[in-house]
């Protein structure tokens, strides 16, 4: 059964970048029936998707957060990652990653979220 957690600073401070990293077990970031997202959910807001990344590595971000989201992966640690730039409060959420599955369209699997909150 697949595993996703996330890990990272709970505290980022107003301009900096947030760092964020998804450690998945129980299977492989490089299957080709799955990919790989990063979705977050502010207080008091609905869920927001970020990102993903595919099992060949290739990249797609939402086009509000395009010009301050970065999504990279290692395979050899089947980890991927999300970095921010420039974070302000409205970044504050709590963050998860998810496996999307191709065949359905749905997001079938699910860290446990972590807390980011930005504030100086």
């Amino acid at each position: 059964q697949v595993q996703l957690q996330e890990s990272g600073p709970g505290l980022v401070k107003p301009s900096q970048t947030l760092s964020l990293t998804c450690t998945v077990s129980g299977d492989s970031i490089t299957r080709s029936v799955y990919a790989w997202s990063w979705i977050r959910q502010p207080p008091g807001k609905g869920l927001e998707w970020m990102g993903v990344i595919g099992f060949h590595g290739i990249i797609g971000t939402s086009p509000s957060l395009k010009s301050r989201t970065s999504i990279s992966r290692d395979t050899s640690k089947n980890q991927f990652f999300l970095q921010l730039t420039s974070v302000t409060p409205e970044d504050t959420a709590v963050y998860y990653c998810a496996r999307w599955e191709v065949a359905t369209g749905d997001f079938g699997s699910w860290g446990q979220g972590t807390q980011v909150t930005v504030s100086s």
